[in-house]
């Protein structure tokens, strides 16, 4: 709902209002009564009250709380609250109940955050037009979808939509807004959704599609761990046959639990063979698909293609019906699993004309543990890093002078390759504790200022530490934190709507009546409400100016 300055509420006007509530505060329905005569809102009603209560707060006490004395502090620890300590709405309530900071209810934080994010678009929009990979997924609030475009390299979310279905025609229209916003599309990384991948073929009909790695072997994996657990579980069984036949006495009885720990024991070891060896295979598959060789190659599609199918034969072999039902779909699908090895066979012939082949394998080698290094952990980190720090020695000794520009160059080139759209699940990450706070009920508006936030943040760890996803989009630094620029787009922004929608109108002030005279219209709707007061209330009103 959109509210505007009334013209014909003047300050003494308002002045009136808000002595009116102060002489029926407390009394059942005389607010809504009071609102109804003015034809203002209840919420108007109990700002214009707050506003006074803050101007005579200032003006007869020495101590002022923080909230009064510097209200855009106060709008900056509730969007900190919200959005980077992840606070609800009821606990950032009882936060600013505790620290006495008025007004603390649920209903005035709901509206600052629902006004602060209506001045936030939902498409990101550049100043000229520029060229991205796109990543793009759907999340879901209950039943409703929400579409998410991100941005490949600097992780900056392009798009985000609540939208009413997740069809051909609204991915269109999705990627569409982007093009109005220009952004122009390199390719797109996501599942195989039916919807995004036909919507975004018709809207960008000559850019690359490149399955998601993830989405495409994740039954695969996850079929190694249900073997995993299987082998556990065999291995008990195997155990507690052995304690059996430990605890057998007669003959019978150990001939009988000899054959029955004879057969777990095969068992046992058939689930452990079955388990190491798909183990072996699907490790072996995982290197194939690396971008990089061990020599320091970057692999073609010709040397994918070769490997793949020998990997996906040896997997049937093994004795599991699962496997085969598992590596149908993918073996159709292998045309789209080499689309990423197009990519690096362009990149290495323009960097073998740049760089020496030797130096350039080197680099490639530095560049694959570096990759690898920020996705490990613990002791094969370690390993990275050494081994990262190892070959760029190598490297430098060959390159000399031009070591930093070269290594930069070739980073910079490899970073291009997308062969997943995992790091959309980073949007996923954020959002979901926001949904699971609201039930559900999420707003456009409140995935705008989520928007807003993650792209404006700086990230406190990894190979983007230090820098916002807007920074390594536009290359250009920001001038201030997240919060702040939120804020000024918000005044900026309300400043501009406040301008074209009425002429510009006094702030709300304390003022005296000196020469006793009032607005007779404005007063009209106080001696209404005056006289259908009962017998106790006139006392009280009597009761005012003695007590003045």
């Amino acid at each position: 709902m959109k509210f505007t300055r009334r013209p014909d509420l003047a300050p003494q006007t308002r002045i009136d209002i808000v002595m009116l509530a102060w002489l029926y505060r407390g009394v059942y329905g005389k607010m809504t009564a009071i609102a109804k005569s003015y034809r203002i809102s209840r919420t108007f009603l109990y700002h214009l009250l707050f506003m006074a209560n803050l101007q005579l707060e200032t003006l007869f006490s020495e101590e002022k709380l923080l909230f009064q004395k510097d209200h855009r502090h106060v709008e900056q620890l509730l969007l900190l609250l919200r959005l980077e300590g992840n606070c609800s709405l009821l606990r950032i309530a009882s936060i600013l109940k505790a620290l006495e900071y008025y007004p603390n209810s649920v209903g005035y934080l709901s509206q600052f955050f629902h006004s602060t994010a209506q001045a936030l678009p939902s498409t990101l929009l550049m100043p000229a037009q520029r060229f991205v990979f796109y990543l793009s997924d759907e999340i879901f609030a209950l039943h409703t979808p929400i579409l998410v475009t991100i941005d490949a390299r600097s992780t900056t979310i392009l798009n985000i939509e609540l939208a009413s279905d997740r069809s051909a025609d609204t991915w269109k229209g999705h990627f569409e807004a982007l093009e109005a916003h220009h952004f122009s599309s390199l390719g797109l990384a996501s599942d195989r959704g039916l919807g995004l991948v036909a919507g975004y073929r018709a809207a960008c009909d000559m850019a690359l599609w490149v399955v998601d790695y993830f989405h495409e072997f994740r039954d695969l994996f996850d079929l190694q761990r249900q073997l995993e657990r299987k082998a556990y579980a065999a291995i008990e069984r195997e155990y507690d046959a052995a304690q059996k036949f430990d605890h057998a006495k007669s003959a019978s009885n150990l001939a009988k639990r000899l054959q029955h720990y004879e057969t777990a024991q095969y068992a046992c070891q058939q689930a452990i063979a079955l388990y190491d060896h798909l183990a072996i295979l699907l490790h072996l598959l995982r290197d194939a698909l690396h971008v990089c060789s061990p020599h320091g190659r970057l692999r073609t599609q010709e040397d994918v293609r070769t490997v793949l199918p020998l990997l996906f034969d040896m997997l049937e072999e093994l004795d599991c019906a699962a496997l085969t039902t598992t590596l149908k779909p993918i073996r159709t699908h292998i045309d789209d699993i080499v689309v990423p090895f197009q990519q690096a066979e362009a990149i290495d012939a323009e960097l073998r004309a740049v760089v020496p082949h030797d130096a350039l394998d080197l680099l490639v080698l530095a560049w694959h543990h570096d990759h690898l290094f920020y996705q490990s952990h613990a002791h094969p980190r370690r390993y990275h890093h050494r081994e990262r720090e190892f070959w760029l020695a190598c490297a430098a000794g060959l390159l000399g002078k031009e070591f930093d520009t070269l290594t930069a160059l070739v980073f910079e080139k490899l970073d291009s390759i997308v062969r997943a759209s995992s790091l959309v699940e980073m949007v996923n990450g954020l959002l979901r504790p926001y949904i699971n706070s609201c039930k559900g009920q999420i707003t456009q508006e409140a995935l705008n200022l989520l928007m807003f936030y993650h792209n404006h943040h700086r990230y406190k760890s990894g190979k983007r530490q230090g820098k916002a996803p807007i920074e390594l989009l536009t290359g250009k630094p920001l001038a201030a934190q997240w919060w702040e620029l939120l804020l000024q787009q918000v005044n900026s922004t309300q400043d501009a709507t406040d301008t074209d929608a009425s002429p510009p109108q006094p702030p709300l002030q304390l003022m005296v009546n000196n020469d006793g005279r009032t607005d007779q219209r404005a007063m009209a709707p106080c001696r209404a409400l005056v006289e259908h007061t009962g017998a106790a209330e006139q006392e009280r009103r009597q009761a005012v100016p003695h007590a003045a």
